[in-house]
């Protein structure tokens, strides 16, 4: 079992979990986080030497994800697994599920590319790689089965774990922040080069919504040691900012979007978590500027953020790269509280699509594993 960055140690996590339930014993072994890890996974590498980000930085580091994609690849041939699930990492993980269908190692891929939304000529490689794919979205698996790919969808982890109403005055108590307080979450992402670009933009976004509304407080829960420390960096470098009443969290993501009116957020797997915790947001993303160029030439769809893949409309604004600057942020931000009516709309829809999300994935998706490899459960 392979996972290469944070939200596939959840998943990762969810499914051993549920495989060990239906088994008296079970071996993981592969590349794994803290969760996967703390459920006995061995990790034969560290899973954050795999978390890179846009089209043209992973090529400073593919010397070192070959290496370690060989020596896995070479482990696994010379200790055969009942089955290989790659976790999401579609560039790392399915050239390596491809070598491993290739010996005989059947092979499952969990969490589906974005095949559908660019680059479609992977699936030609998916379905030579794949022998089960496991989708978290309905629209994914649609796609696949249009292809002859064997799949499954399986719903989300996130919406069986999240409840359907959240506390948020609790949320707030355990921040120190009032139950009155209006407040905005701020969510630059997990990422070093992320944090790196959004973590200045997303701090003066909130200064220019201070401006104009003093009441409003703001939280910014960091990934980890080292997102809190960049990010504290970047406060000492913004004239200004002391006025800010921001707090910084050591974690407690999940926390800070519980507590929040309407959150700012960087594109990606947590824009899920934020339309399942039912908080209004903006999504926002820049990258290298030569990355954003391939990437936005072959994009197939005109959403970005999940909650509108979803919705296949524009539930929540998304403002990418040179579009995303302090006002424009600020402005569709505050918005969120000058339209109540809106909002409630918003979260209305957020809840229906939170219930078709909710589908016990952990459970389905070792179901489909165990049909895979005909294994009954002891």
């Amino acid at each position: 079992m392979l996972a290469g960055e944070a939200s596939g140690d959840i998943l990762g996590a969810g499914l051993i979990a549920a495989l060990q339930q239906r088994f008296d014993r079970i071996e993981v072994v592969g590349i794994a986080g803290p969760r996967m890890q703390a459920l006995g996974a061995q990790s034969l590498f560290a899973m954050e030497r795999l978390s890179v980000m846009g089209l043209v930085e992973p090529l400073r580091r593919l010397p070192e994800l070959l290496k370690i994609r060989r020596s896995l690849r070479q482990y696994f041939i010379e200790n055969p697994p009942d089955v290989f699930v790659g976790i999401d990492s579609p560039d790392f993980n399915l050239g390596l599920e491809e070598a491993l269908r290739g010996a005989g190692i059947p092979t499952v891929h969990y969490v589906s590319p974005s095949v559908w939304a660019w680059r479609r000529g992977r699936i030609k490689k998916i379905a030579r790689a794949v022998d089960h794919m496991l989708t978290l979205l309905p629209f994914e698996a649609d796609f696949y089965r249009e292809h002859d790919v064997p799949v499954t969808f399986v719903g989300h982890p996130l919406a069986d774990d999240i409840p359907l109403e959240v506390d948020t005055d609790s949320a707030r108590r355990e921040i120190g922040l009032d139950t009155n307080d209006r407040v905005i979450a701020l969510l630059p992402g997990s990422r070093g080069g992320e944090v790196r670009l959004l973590g200045p933009l997303f701090i003066r976004a909130a200064m220019w919504c201070h401006q104009r509304d003093s009441s409003i407080k703001f939280v910014l829960p960091a990934a980890n040691a080292e997102r809190k420390a960049q990010i504290e960096a970047q406060l000492q470098e913004i004239s200004g900012v002391q006025q800010l009443p921001l707090t910084v969290l050591d974690g407690q993501s999940q926390t800070a979007l519980a507590a929040a009116d309407a959150v700012l957020i960087a594109s990606g797997t947590a824009t899920l978590e934020t339309m399942l915790m039912n908080k209004p947001m903006v999504v926002a993303y820049k990258m290298a500027s030569l990355s954003y160029a391939i990437f936005s030439r072959m994009l197939h769809t005109p959403w970005v953020s999940l909650p509108n893949l979803l919705a296949q409309r524009e539930l929540v604004p998304e403002i990418l790269q040179d579009d995303a600057t302090p006002e424009a942020l600020g402005a569709a931000l505050l918005n969120y509280f000058e339209d109540p009516l809106a909002q409630d709309q918003l979260q209305r829809e957020f809840r229906e699509l939170h219930q078709v999300l909710r589908r016990d994935a952990s459970e389905r998706a070792a179901e489909a594993v165990c049909r895979l490899i005909g294994a009954a459960p002891a």
